[in-house]
């Protein structure tokens, strides 16, 4: 396993669509996974997607942290990523080729950064229920509905294949700036006025 080199905003990777996985067994594909968990516990980010550590392939890994991975949706059996009633961290999960779906039309603004964006944080709306599709690193195909912090690491993680970064969704850009100097200044409450 490595430690990647991951790319920022402006890059080129980053601004285009990646390509879906064409065997999700590949050699390659498990290395690239395995160097992408490496990774992201070392950036001690929530979630990775491939474009960013340079490999434009349609797989990104996300984990729900200790206290907020108990926030609601459907889990598997697996441990890989389910979520369940008792809040406690769950391991990696790993997408390959996934599809989002919001469930209703609900939207909610929160801070979000991101490893390619380094020390940065932006109110960005998300839809609050969604369903995703993928396959697993094993090439089965797996299906969950979540909410919360655990719909909005996911949509986020996404849209990285897609050639988006969360600026791109921000309808307000008096709310994205350094993380430092969004918390002593933005007013409490200001992320509501942003819809």
């Amino acid at each position: 396993m490595a430690i990647l080199k991951i790319a920022r905003m402006g890059h080129p990777v980053l601004q285009a669509p990646a390509e879906a996985v064409a065997d999700a067994g590949a050699p390659e594909i498990t290395r690239l996974i395995a160097d992408m968990i490496e990774t992201m516990a070392d950036a001690a980010g929530a979630g990775l997607a491939a474009p960013q550590v340079h490999v434009p392939k349609r797989v990104v890994i996300f984990h729900l942290p200790e206290g907020r991975a108990g926030n609601g949706g459907e889990g598997g059996e697996d441990g890989n990523g389910g979520e369940g009633g008792n809040g406690g961290p769950r391991p990696p999960t790993v997408l390959i080729n996934p599809v989002v779906e919001p469930l209703d039309d609900e939207v909610e603004v929160d801070w979000e950064g991101c490893l390619s964006l380094p020390d940065m944080i932006g109110a960005v709306p998300r839809y609050v229920r969604i369903r995703y599709r993928a396959l697993n690193p094993d090439g089965e195909a797996i299906e969950r509905t979540a909410e919360g912090f655990h719909a909005r690491v996911v949509q986020h993680e996404c849209d990285h294949l897609d050639g988006i970064l969360y600026p791109m969704r921000m309808p307000d850009l008096t709310l994205f700036g350094f993380a430092e100097e969004m918390r002593r200044h933005v007013p409490a409450g200001r992320t509501e006025e942003a819809l």
